[in-house]
């Protein structure tokens, strides 16, 4: 029988790989295996994945970092800080909400959010994004707009454990007229404090996962999502994104329903 570590080095990889295809860390698809194959309640699974999302965000900022362009901060300064700060607020209260969640409340919750994100996957995958810019260039619009676009983001963020780059990447290309290149780097700026707040937030309320689970899935799937991100972005452009992005937004809905049909049957038994 395959040892839990070994799972979960073993799942990492195509996960990652498959975000790095797309420009997503992967963190929607690991809850569906932190619940369904491992077997960790929602409240378990949710810190978890954040501190494998930290990991993922901090190697994907390393590599956009030497492979693509900085990121004009003089222009988007007003946004970032807009964003982050609406994003680490809601991690911070959202964190301390999820723990009061009843398992049957959370579990709904994170099915609904799971359920969104892969319809937007599927929508993103039959409508190409471009930059449509739907609010001016005035600080004075943007820095509102943000800040309540980053408090959204924040808190499936924290709910969810991801770092949120399959909201924020629209919200910048859609919203704001950011490219989309640019968008998948500030994405990973905006993403890291977030997910730091929600990590801090949950270790403050001593929900942090234990030093078995360290070691027996946030380390193994780190080191597999690390893998699999370096594979992923190696292979981008041989498959076409929007198939990619319509498969694995089916996957996200089905998987999304069947993990926590399958722990209410176990629940029951």
């Amino acid at each position: 029988m395959m040892t839990e570590a070994l799972l979960a080095f073993t799942m990492a990889i195509p996960i990652a790989m498959l975000g790095g295809l797309i420009g997503l860390g992967g963190a929607e698809f690991r809850l569906p295996v932190l619940v369904g194959l491992l077997r960790r309640s929602a409240h378990q699974a949710v810190p978890i994945n954040l501190a494998i999302s930290l990991v993922t965000l901090l190697v994907a900022l390393v590599v956009r970092s030497r492979t693509l362009p900085a990121l004009p901060l003089d222009s988007l300064g007003v946004i970032l800080t807009a964003m982050i700060a609406g994003a680490m607020l809601t991690a911070y209260l959202g964190a301390g909400l999820t723990a009061r969640l009843s398992p049957h409340a959370l579990e709904g919750w994170i099915r609904l959010l799971l359920t969104v994100i892969g319809l937007l996957l599927v929508l993103e995958g039959f409508v190409p994004l471009t930059e449509a810019g739907l609010i001016g260039a005035f600080p004075v619009v943007q820095a509102p707009v943000g800040f309540i676009a980053g408090g959204l983001i924040g808190m499936v963020s924290s709910t969810l454990g991801v770092a949120g780059g399959e909201l924020i990447i629209p919200t910048l290309i859609f919203i704001f007229g950011v490219g989309i290149k640019t968008a998948g780097s500030a994405s990973l700026i905006i993403s890291l404090p977030t997910v730091i707040t929600g990590l801090i937030r949950y270790a403050r309320k001593g929900l942090l996962f234990s030093r078995d689970e360290g070691v027996n899935i946030v380390l193994p799937m780190g080191l597999g999502s690390i893998i699999g991100s370096i594979l992923g972005g190696t292979l981008a452009g041989i498959v076409p994104a929007n198939i990619l992005k319509v498969l694995l937004g089916l996957i996200l809905i089905a998987s999304a329903v069947r993990m926590f049909q399958r722990r209410t049957s176990s629940s029951l038994a």
